[in-house]
């Protein structure tokens, strides 16, 4: 307490001492200033004011309104910071100081960057249309850096057809500019013009493979992407860390455990392993995704302590749990305990899994979650709750896990009440399904599983009109059931 007390005395000090000393800098000074500063709105906001004083007296001593190019940095800021806006307070007020020194020029003092900063501050169509507008004025038509700036600016806005006109007339484009479209026709989900696009990028580079890759990954379709790793491989692109962590959730969305170990050994080759903590543990999950707990446990043994991270032990707790292994889930955690690490809701959820998956004593369980709540003080959420729920529907206590289900303090509570009812259709409970069922219709009444579901526990009890009602129901709310899909063939 008596550190973070010194260091917010020594912080205020020094905000009292730098604002005392605005008004004797230059604003070269001030500038330096800013770009050491940059990330606080305090300092800004004082610099501001401070700026315009010594623009007036600069303008006054030198009658030159190019220095006015000085303010560039403060624009930035502001276009990139918190309150964007500020930008277009400061540009008037900069039109106005160029009005008072030199107001028989007709063209503003201001350069293509002055534009960038400006443009980057809007998601506004109309003011963006009217800087649109000003930058050809000035004849920045063919400034690469201001015209991919309104390309990114269109986009943002949602003006697409502008977006792609501007990006269409432009006579020259930088890898930045082809990116811009590339990322917006991927997150569109319009991936065959993203892919046209890339292969008439005349400079492909790793930012655009990599972009396209995650965008395939993103919507589950790790055919191809991992397809498209593949090209990239082709074209000379070596991909990078970012690249890695894209393609791992495609590799074991099929399982592809020596295709897992290629990219592992590649991961090494490129020193990307143990030094990227990111990727180290993205292939600990993928292991243990692809079926193979031996090599996830192997892997994570060899990484030195000291390079593990809170993230890394809760990946290897939730590998063991997810293959059912609650023992060593339940060794793991206490081990990461005895390194000192604190854990996080995350950890906590994987850990309870593991007691619930890997069926070990209620005891256990119950121990693990009083832990959290006294020891961590880590506040239960729906997702701590339903693994509560999850270990006494296994254990068949059914009316116990209803009576939690109906005190969690959450609206988000769906699939606890769906794991509730699945496990009413192996005990055979029409009677607790149906005031399930009810209160999933109050949260989702959209959801075509729950009154196939209900049906069908009605039927296998022999309830065949309750069962039949169920299924009109349905109909009458115009519910539909999604099929269910397999990625073997």
């Amino acid at each position: 307490m008596f550190l973070f007390a010194s260091c917010r005395s020594i912080a205020s000090r020094s905000h009292t001492i730098i604002k005392r000393s605005y008004t004797n800098l230059s604003i070269k000074h001030l500038s330096s200033l800013l770009r050491k500063n940059e990330s606080d709105p305090r300092i800004i906001h004082q610099l501001h004011s401070h700026f315009i004083t010594a623009g007036l007296l600069l303008l006054h001593q030198e009658q030159n309104s190019k220095k006015l190019l000085l303010f560039n940095p403060l624009l930035r800021c502001y276009s990139l910071g918190e309150t964007p806006l500020r930008a277009y307070f400061l540009y008037d007020q900069l039109q106005q100081l160029h009005f008072l020194s030199d107001h028989e020029q007709r063209l503003p003092p201001f350069d293509s960057y002055t534009y960038l900063f400006l443009i980057k501050a809007t998601s506004n169509t109309l003011l963006g249309i009217g800087l649109h507008g000003l930058t050809l004025k000035l004849g920045f038509e063919f400034n690469v850096y201001v015209q991919t700036a309104l390309v990114g600016m269109y986009i943002g806005a949602g003006n697409r057809v502008d977006a792609y006109k501007v990006f269409d007339e432009m006579p020259e484009r930088s890898p930045v500019t082809w990116n811009v479209m590339i990322t917006d026709l991927t997150n569109l989900g319009e991936f065959e013009k993203a892919l046209s696009l890339l292969e008439k990028m005349p400079n492909r580079n790793v930012v655009s493979w990599t972009t396209l890759i995650d965008g395939y990954a993103r919507v589950n379709k790790p055919k191809e992407a991992i397809l498209l790793f593949r090209r990239m491989a082709c074209d000379a692109i070596k991909p990078n860390e970012i690249t890695i962590l894209t393609i791992l959730p495609a590799v074991w969305s099929f399982g592809d455990l020596r295709m897992c170990g290629s990219v592992h050994g590649y991961a090494v080759k490129r020193a990307f392993v143990p030094q990227d903590i990111r990727v180290t543990n993205s292939l600990i999950d993928a292991y243990a995704k692809c079926g193979c707990i031996q090599s996830s446990l192997k892997f994570f043994m060899d990484v030195p302590n000291e390079r593990k991270n809170l993230v890394s032990w809760t990946t290897m707790i939730s590998a063991f749990a997810m293959h059912g292994m609650g023992k060593e889930a339940v060794s793991m955690f206490k081990d990461m305990e005895r390194m000192g690490l604190k854990p996080n809701r995350v950890t906590m959820i994987s850990v309870l899994n593991a007691c619930s998956h890997g069926g070990l004593a209620e005891e256990e369980f119950l121990e693990f979650f009083n832990k959290m709540v006294s020891k961590y003080k880590i506040t239960p959420d729906v997702k701590h709750y339903g693994c509560l729920v999850d270990m006494l529907r296994r254990k068949g206590r059914l009316e116990e896990a209803e009576r939690i289900a109906l005190e969690i303090p959450s609206d988000q509570k769906a699939v606890v009440w769906r794991m509730l009812l699945g496990a009413c259709s192996v005990y055979d409970d029409p009677e607790m399904a149906e005031r399930v069922t009810k209160k999933l219709m109050e949260l989702e009444r959209s959801h075509g599983g729950d009154y196939v579901l209900m049906s069908n526990i009605f039927c296998g009890t022999g309830r065949f009109t309750d069962g039949e009602r169920f299924r009109k129901l349905m109909d009458v709310r115009g519910v539909a059931k999604l099929p269910g899909h397999s990625q073997l063939t």
